[in-house]
């Protein structure tokens, strides 16, 4: 296997940062711990892997000696696990940054593939990431937030809140209260009543909140 030459190596070399620093950008705008910077760093550092694993060992190559050039390379993808873990926070009982983890396990390959000279793949690949990450963002949002559950803080007169006045009010709509939070207020009068709504259509989460206020026993009703 003839080796690389200078600039033919530096060539991939920079590629592999370019590729690497175009998905990285798009995790930097997010403010997200592994930024730009991670990712060109990643892509290079897999590129160079891949360029050792493949070319750093051909002057002992021999009758006698075989060596594996993929041995190397592989480590890189279960090595990227412990920046991925880094990039992975737990935040208000909710997992934050599998998608940066993803993105810098998805970046490594990219490294690899143009240190192996794919550059087609690479280029390619660096494309179809970067529309998954930039471009289906806005209907991911949209149908997640279409799901979450809603949350509505009620004032109700002291005593008053029960299951059976939630149906009274909502009819059917009561089905999909799925939890039921009251905190009396002593001298005030009123309770603090927290409902939580099932995921729905705002149009429905509009019309519950106007059963509710029509309810003589509840006193103000908002979203949270």
């Amino acid at each position: 296997m003839n080796m690389l030459s200078d600039v033919s190596l530096t060539s991939r070399l920079l590629l592999a940062a370019l590729l690497g620093s175009v998905i990285g950008f798009e995790r930097e705008r997010l403010l997200w711990a592994a930024g730009l910077r991670t990712h060109m760093l990643v892509s290079v550092g897999s590129c160079l892997i891949m360029i050792v694993s493949a070319y750093g060992f051909s002057d002992v190559l021999g009758p006698h000696v075989i060596l594996d050039p993929s041995r190397v390379a592989a480590q890189v993808v279960s090595g990227i696990g412990f920046l991925g873990a880094g990039s992975i926070i737990l935040r208000n009982e909710v997992v934050k940054g599998l998608t940066t983890a993803a993105s810098l396990w998805a970046v490594a390959a990219v490294g690899l593939a143009v240190g192996g000279g794919l550059y087609y793949a690479s280029v390619a690949a660096t494309l179809i990431i970067l529309v998954i990450l930039a471009g289906l963002k806005p209907l991911e949002e949209r149908f997640r937030n279409h799901r979450q559950p809603v949350e509505l803080q009620l004032e109700v007169q002291q005593g008053e809140m029960s299951m059976a006045l939630l149906q009274q009010a909502l009819g059917w709509r009561a089905a999909r209260v799925k939890q039921l939070v009251v905190k009396s207020h002593d001298g005030v009068g009123a309770d603090r009543v927290t409902l939580t709504v099932g995921s729905q259509p705002a149009n429905d989460t509009v019309e519950m909140i106007r059963l509710l206020s029509s309810c003589p026993s509840v006193l103000s009703v908002e979203k949270v």
